[in-house]
């Protein structure tokens, strides 16, 4: 089968997401600045390593969605994965607002990018690429700094969230 094809055979676009809502995913904010430097950010969980050498990660973006714009003009863009405290902020940023930072604690990292406090992780990508997919185009980062911390990850699983992991 051709990866080209526009449709597939016999699965709709809500049969798809039904059949996708049963893959666990993190939940991460990517975040970017416009070309006027104001912080820009969107929750995605379609996030996935792609290469360890050299290190290179991947993120979907919808065409549809205002972080589309900016993060195709920035020369970086950033993921803060989400704790499990934080599903409030996957809400707040998967919302269409233009006000998403307001009162969100986060800091600067790499290149002023912004990344929210409180994370599991933060990566900072320097754009590496990009390859349209139906709806979204796939931006690939290579990695250039990233932090952990000692936190439970939110988790995202059949269209709710929920949290895994030792206490």
């Amino acid at each position: 089968m051709s990866g080209n094809s526009s449709r597939s055979p016999g699965v709709g676009p809500e049969e798809f997401r039904r059949l996708m809502a049963r893959f666990a995913t993190g939940v991460t904010v990517a975040t970017t600045r416009d070309k006027s430097g104001k912080p820009q950010g969107m929750t995605a969980s379609a996030v996935a390593a792609v290469s360890l050498e050299p290190p290179i990660l991947l993120v979907c973006v919808d065409h549809a969605a205002d972080f589309h714009a900016a993060v195709s003009g920035a020369p970086r863009f950033a993921l803060s994965v989400l704790s499990s405290n934080q599903e409030h902020l996957a809400r707040r940023f998967a919302e269409d607002r233009p006000d998403r930072f307001d009162g969100v604690p986060w800091q600067e990292g790499a290149g002023g990018l912004p990344l929210l406090d409180g994370a599991v992780a933060h990566l900072v990508c320097g754009q590496w690429g990009t390859h349209e997919a139906g709806d979204h185009t796939v931006f690939f980062g290579r990695l250039e700094e990233g932090t952990a911390f000692d936190r439970l990850p939110l988790i995202h699983f059949r269209g709710g969230y929920t949290t895994t992991g030792p206490a």
